[in-house]
């Protein structure tokens, strides 16, 4: 997949440029950021697309040396599934 990246959110976007797929991270301090929104389009649905964007977010974090909260309840889950992000988690 062929996410695009910004300071606060990660996304997909189709061949009309639309947004199809993302997750949101606002910075609420230096280097932390809270993961408040996950949105996968319906047609994309059950195609895993919500894990491959968090666990593109948890590399970013990783490769920038930021850490996550998170108020998005998929991304509370997800982080709960993956110890393996635990170092840029909470």
């Amino acid at each position: 997949m062929d996410f695009k990246y910004e300071d606060d959110r990660i996304y997909l976007e189709n061949e009309k440029g639309e947004c199809i797929a993302e997750v949101t991270f606002p910075e609420v301090s230096k280097n932390k950021v809270n993961v408040n929104h996950t949105y996968v389009d319906k047609s994309l649905r059950g195609q895993g697309v919500a894990d491959k964007l968090l666990t593109a977010l948890a590399h970013d974090l990783k490769k920038n040396n930021r850490k996550a909260v998170a108020s998005c309840s998929y991304a509370v889950d997800w982080f709960e599934k993956h110890p393996e992000f635990d170092d840029v988690y909470k």
